[in-house]
C-alpha cells in the first residue's frame, strides 16, 4: 500500500517542461502513426493514465465506453486530477491537458510507477481530438473542462447537475461524492484516416492490462453493439502466459520468477509448448514494449545460459553426427534453438523518472542497468527451477535439442537449395516469369494459383516491373513443419529462390528481389485455403516481409455486369446490385460470376487486378502479434477442438461458396 507522501497529489507536483504546439503538425512522433494503430494508441494513453492511479494504490476499477457517436470515454475511481491553481497561474487540470510533459509523473512525488507516456499522453490525445472533455470527481464536487483540438473552450468549472445527467447515463452511476477522472474524446478526422474504434483491439488492450495489474478490474461496454466485457485476473502474468498458450500442449507448468531491488522489480513467466513458434512479450510499468529492449535482451541472455548449462550437466545426448570435432549438441546450442515453443512475459516496474525509451511511443526500453538486473534474476530463477523440477527441465532440454538438430538439418538442406545463387537469372525457377527491372523497390511478384491463371497473368502483366510465379496447387502447411522439410517442398523452394533473401536464421531481407509480393488466388474456398497457407508461411518464416510492408493480397472482381456492350466489374454483392440498379433503364443487363482467375482473359485480368491505377490491393499487417500467433495456431495447428469452436462461433459470418 502507498504511504501518505505517495498519496499526496496537488498542483505543486505538476511540472511543466514544454508546450503542445508540435503535436498536430507531427502526430507520428507522439503516437507512431495516424492509422488505426495510432487511433488505438490514443485510447491506450488515456487508459494507462487510469492504470497509473492503480499503481499509486488508489483506483480499483477502470471503465471504458465506446459510444454510439464515435467517441470513447474512460472512467476510473482514482483520486481525480488536481484542479487547484498551479504556480504558473492556470489550473493544474488545464496544465496537464494542454502542455507536453505536464503531470504528476515527473519528480516522483505523485507517482512512483507510471505507464503514461512520460506525462504527454493526455495532452497529445487532446491535441489530436476534435473535442475533448475531462470531468474530475474530487472533494465531493464535480469539475470539468472542454477543449477543441487541444485548446480550452473555457476555464475549469463546476459541473451543473443537469450536465452530469446529460453527459452520463444513469446506469453509469456517476456521483459527485465519488472520486476519479472521466475523459471523453472524439478522434479528429483531420488527423486520422479512420476514426472507428475496433472492439477486438480494445478487448486485447484491456485484457493485457488486467493481467499486468493485480487487483484492478476493467469493464468494457461497446454501446454500438451492446456488448459488455469484464476483465480481472488474480494470476497476473502467469495467467497471461497460460492464456497465450490456449490450444497448445505445454511441456511444463508456467515458471514464475520474481526479484526486487531498491531501483526496480522484475516478474518473468515462462512456459514451453510443443509448438514451433515463439511469443515473448516485454512490459514496463504496464506498457507493452513491442520492440523489446534491454529487459527482453537480458531475459534472452539468461535463458540461453541457464538452458545451455543444464543441458551440459545432463550430458545425455550423443556427439553431433558428422561434425568431426567431438562437440556435443549441448555445446552447440544457440539462442535460436531456445525460441521454438517458447512463450514468456518479462515485466519490469521502476520509478517513472528513471525510464529511458527509444522514442515517445515507448516501443523499446533503453535502460542499460535493466539488462544485467533481468539476466541475474532469470538465470537464478531458472537454475532453481531446473534443480527442483527435473522432469519439467528434461522436457524443455529435449525440446531445445530437437530444435538444434532441426536447425542443423535445415541448414544443410537450405544450403543445397540456395547454393545455386537465387540472384542469378539462370538459377531462378523455370516457372518464374521474371520482370525486366532489377530495382526491388518497384518490382512486384504475383504468386498465382494454378497454371491457367498464371498464363493469363503472364500475358496481361506489365513485364517491365511485374513478375509471375504460378503455383502447382496447395503448398505445405508450414505451421508445424520443420524447416528442413519446408525447404525441400518444391513449390516453397521455388518461392524461396525466386524471392532471393533465403530463409531461416541467415535470411537477409535486404536481398528480397520484390518489395511488393502479391498473393493472387481465386475467390473460392480452395483459393482462400491457398491464401491462408501462404500467409502462414510468410508469417512464420519470413515475418519481416509483413513488418516491412512487402506482402499484399490481390482483390479480383467477383462479377462482370455487362450493360449493353459496356463492362462493369463488381467486387461485392452490393456493388453488383448497385450497378444493376443504376443501369436498370439503360439497356440489356447480363451478369456473370467469375469462378476463377483462369476465366479472365489477359486484358480483363490486367484491367481489374494488376493495373496499379485501377486494382485493389490489401496490405497484410500485424498489429497484435500475440493474437496473430494464437489465430494461426488455432486455424493451422493440429488441435481440432479450438478450430471447431472458432468455426461454430463465426459460421454465421461466413460467405457460402457454391
Amino acid at each position: 500500500m502507498p504511504n501518505k507522501s505517495q498519496n499526496k497529489y496537488t498542483a505543486e507536483q505538476i511540472q511543466v517542461l514544454e508546450g503542445l504546439e508540435p503535436v498536430r503538425k507531427r502526430p507520428g512522433m507522439y503516437i507512431g502513426s495516424t492509422d488505426s494503430r495510432g487511433l488505438h494508441e490514443c485510447l491506450r494513453e488515456i487508459v494507462d493514465n487510469s492504470v497509473d492511479e492503480s499503481f499509486a494504490g488508489v483506483a480499483k476499477n477502470v471503465w471504458v465506453f465506446i459510444n454510439k457517436d464515435g467517441s470513447a470515454t474512460v472512467h476510473d475511481n482514482g483520486r481525480g486530477i488536481p484542479v487547484d491553481k498551479h504556480k504558473s497561474g492556470v489550473s493544474a487540470l488545464e496544465l496537464t491537458m494542454t502542455k507536453l510533459h505536464a503531470g504528476g509523473k515527473f519528480g516522483g512525488g505523485a507517482y512512483k510507477v507510471s505507464g503514461g507516456l512520460h506525462g504527454v499522453g493526455a495532452s497529445v490525445v487532446n491535441a489530436l481530438s476534435s473535442y475533448f472533455r475531462v470531468v474530475v470527481l474530487r472533494d465531493n464536487k464535480a469539475y470539468f473542462q472542454e477543449y477543441k483540438r487541444g485548446k480550452p473552450i473555457d476555464e475549469v468549472k463546476l459541473v451543473p447537475e443537469e450536465k452530469l445527467k446529460e453527459w452520463f447515463p444513469k446506469e453509469w452511476g456517476i456521483k459527485t461524492e465519488d472520486s476519479g477522472t472521466i475523459t471523453t474524446f472524439y478522434p479528429d478526422e483531420q488527423i486520422f484516416g479512420d476514426t472507428k474504434f475496433d472492439n477486438t483491439k480494445i478487448k486485447n488492450l484491456l485484457r493485457d492490462r488486467a493481467y499486468l495489474v493485480a487487483g484492478l478490474s476493467f469493464h468494457l461496454e461497446d454501446e454500438r453493439t451492446g456488448e459488455e466485457e469484464n476483465y480481472y485476473f488474480e494470476g497476473g502474468i502467469k495467467s497471461l502466459v497460460a492464456h497465450s498458450n490456449r490450444g497448445k500442449n505445454p511441456l511444463s507448468d508456467v515458471i514464475y520468477i520474481q526479484k526486487e531491488d531498491p531501483n526496480a522489480s522484475c516478474e518473468v513467466a515462462i512456459q514451453y509448448t510443443d509448438s514451433f513458434n515463439e511469443n515473448v512479450k516485454g512490459f514496463v510499468n504496464g506498457i507493452n514494449t513491442i520492440d523489446g529492449g534491454t529487459h527482453v535482451t537480458g531475459f534472452r541472455m539468461a535463458l540461453t545460459r541457464a538452458i545451455g548449462d543444464y543441458a551440459k550437466r545432463l550430458n545425455g545426448a550423443p556427439p553431433r553426427g558428422g561434425a568431426g570435432n567431438g562437440k556435443t549438441e549441448e555445446a552447440l546450442l544457440t539462442g535460436e534453438d531456445m525460441k521454438e515453443g517458447l512463450t514468456a512475459v518479462v515485466y519490469i516496474k521502476m520509478p517513472s523518472e528513471s525510464l529511458q525509451f527509444e522514442s515517445q511511443t515507448k516501443a523499446k526500453l533503453n535502460n542499460p542497468e535493466v539488462q544485467g538486473f533481468v539476466t541475474t534474476a532469470v538465470k537464478e530463477g531458472l537454475d532453481t527451477y531446473f534443480e527442483e523440477h527435473p522432469q519439467g527441465a528434461k522436457k524443455i532440454i529435449e525440446k531445445v535439442l530437437l530444435a538444434a538438430r532441426a536447425r542443423m538439418a535445415a541448414r544443410a538442406a537450405k544450403d543445397a537449395v540456395l547454393r545455386k545463387g537465387a540472384l542469378e537469372g539462370a538459377s531462378l525457377p523455370g516457372k518464374l516469369a521474371d520482370c525486366q527491372t532489377n530495382d526491388p523497390t518497384i518490382s512486384e511478384l504475383y504468386i498465382v494459383e494454378g497454371p491457367s491463371a498464371g498464363g493469363s497473368a503472364k500475358q496481361g502483366r506489365d513485364r517491365r516491373f511485374q513478375a509471375i510465379l504460378p503455383l502447382g496447387g496447395k503448398i505445405l502447411n508450414t505451421e508445424r513443419a520443420q524447416l528442413d522439410k519446408i525447404v525441400k517442398f518444391e513449390e516453397i523452394k521455388d518461392l524461396i529462390i525466386g524471392l532471393g533473401g533465403g530463409i531461416g536464421e541467415t535470411i537477409n531481407y535486404d536481398k528480397i528481389r520484390y518489395h511488393r509480393i502479391i498473393i493472387m488466388c481465386d475467390a473460392d474456398v480452395d483459393g482462400e485455403h491457398i491464401e491462408t497457407l501462404l500467409l502462414t508461411f510468410f508469417y512464420r518464416h519470413m515475418p519481416e516481409t509483413i513488418s516491412r510492408g512487402y506482402l499484399y493480397i490481390a482483390v479480383p472482381p467477383l462479377f462482370k455486369v455487362l450493360v449493353g456492350k459496356k463492362a462493369h466489374y463488381a467486387y461485392t454483392d452490393n456493388e453488383r446490385d448497385n450497378i444493376i440498379k443504376e443501369n436498370s433503364k439503360t439497356g440489356k443487363i447480363t451478369v456473370s460470376r467469375f469462378k476463377g482467375l483462369g476465366e479472365m482473359n489477359p486484358d480483363t485480368l490486367w484491367e481489374t487486378t494488376m493495373n496499379p491505377e485501377t486494382r485493389t490491393l490489401k496490405q497484410v499487417g500485424v498489429e497484435d502479434a500475440g493474437e496473430a500467433d494464437r489465430t494461426f495456431t488455432m486455424l493451422m495447428g493440429e488441435e481440432v477442438p479450438p478450430r471447431k469452436r472458432f468455426i461454430q462461433t463465426h459460421a454465421r459470418l461466413a460467405t457460402l461458396d457454391i
